[in-house]
């Protein structure tokens, strides 16, 4: 088939590969403009540029697509399905309706739960026992498309954020692979009204640990933020970022470190830190952190 490829981060790399090498003729790479980062502030492409560059595939960067330039130049490549995973951007009407197939998403989590930017954070911070990948058709509405796939997973009783999208990342590129080559026989299916949740965009005031909250509650939180923003806490004064970590058994004032291993006490139960970060430095296992900076029982984790 004749595909436009939509997609910006990490993520969406897999899935642009896999489209390759299924054989898919890919008539061109959308996603975000190059954004400034890095100690010179250059401008740096994103992931999905990077590789598509070195496929050898054309590449547009458009800051929106609602100009009828932009659209007019859509519509010009004659695409039969747009691929859309991660994009970024909304995608107008005029967009929807320019391929033969309509444009299919890739989206990470069960829909009609958790539509929205942060599917996989929230699905760890909510608890969910499971998630998974939708091949979605898309329409104007915020991930309300019906869907032509699905496939469930479990989550992991200690996977961080990081952990589940490394494996719903290959997840999505063979569901859409699998879903291009039965196109045709495929029923879309309306999502149910019932169990719409949304996963709004991860805010950093949320990455604060509160640790008179029960152990379950602070575990999701460090495991769902992983590795961004990082749910953070107060050592000694300074902030230290919480990657990793497991509920413990054991009780005390929230926020105490009850052994020398960095056991720490919540409202209700504790936890075990598994995968620490100062200011600076690079992640480390709890023992690797702790010879290097000692933090014995009794010592207090604070908030601020």
């Amino acid at each position: 088939m004749r595909v436009i490829f939509m997609g910006t981060p990490d993520f969406s790399v897999p899935v642009l590969d896999a489209l390759v090498e299924a054989g898919h003729e890919i008539a061109s790479v959308y996603c975000q403009p190059p954004r400034r980062a890095g100690r010179g502030k250059k401008d740096r492409p994103t992931p999905v540029h990077a590789r598509a560059e070195a496929l050898g595939l054309a590449v547009r960067h458009p800051v929106s697509l609602k100009s009828p330039e932009e659209q007019d130049a859509f519509v010009a490549l004659n695409a039969d399905v747009a691929v859309v995973v991660a994009y970024g951007l909304l995608l107008p009407q005029p967009i929807l309706d320019a391929p033969v197939q309509g444009c299919l998403n890739i989206h990470a989590s069960l829909l009609p739960r958790w539509r929205g930017a942060a599917p996989i954070h929230r699905a760890i911070m909510s608890g969910d026992a499971e998630t998974g990948i939708c091949i979605m058709q898309m329409e104007a509405g915020l991930d309300t498309g019906p869907v032509l796939l699905r496939q469930v997973t479990r989550i992991g009783p200690q996977e961080t954020t990081a952990q589940l999208h490394d494996r719903l990342a290959p997840m999505g590129a063979d569901l859409i692979v699998n879903a291009l080559a039965r196109l045709p026989e495929l029923t879309p299916e309306p999502q149910p009204e019932d169990g719409v949740t949304y996963a709004s965009k991860i805010d950093k005031a949320e990455a604060r640990v509160d640790w008179a909250r029960p152990a379950v509650d602070v575990d999701r939180q460090i495991r769902g933020l992983s590795p961004f923003p990082g749910a953070w806490t107060l050592i000694g004064g300074d902030r230290v970022k919480l990657l990793a970590s497991k509920l413990a058994e054991g009780q005390g004032a929230p926020g105490e470190v009850l052994n020398d291993t960095l056991r720490v006490a919540c409202g209700e139960g504790a936890i075990d830190l598994l995968r620490l970060q100062r200011a600076g430095k690079g992640a480390q296992d709890t023992e690797t952190f702790l010879r290097g900076w000692p933090v014995v029982a009794g010592t207090c984790l604070t908030a601020e």
